[in-house]
């Protein structure tokens, strides 16, 4: 199973690069959920033409352009937040 969060992807309705970008997230597996800015003057006014806006909480990740080689280093970072610290104990 992954261990990797649940993401925000905020898109706008016929935004060709939010499209790339939610192919491109299902290609690497992330979870992702999609909202669309115009459904909210919020999200509007706070992300306005930058779609898409990937987010974790309200921790922006990235924007713009979501290139499968930048979603992999994206990937990549969140997997090793996630991994459990490892203790390091002197050989007896």
């Amino acid at each position: 199973m992954s261990s990797l969060p649940l993401l925000t992807l905020y898109i706008r309705t016929g935004c060709h690069l939010c499209e790339q970008a939610e192919e491109n997230l299902a290609r690497l597996e992330f979870r992702v959920q999609l909202l669309d800015v115009d459904t909210n003057a919020e999200w509007r006014q706070q992300y306005g033409d930058d779609v898409p806006v990937l987010a974790l909480g309200e921790q922006v990740l990235a924007r713009g352009v979501l290139s499968p080689g930048r979603l992999g280093m994206i990937k990549l970072q969140l997997l090793r937040a996630a991994e459990p610290p490892t203790s390091e104990r002197p050989e007896a």
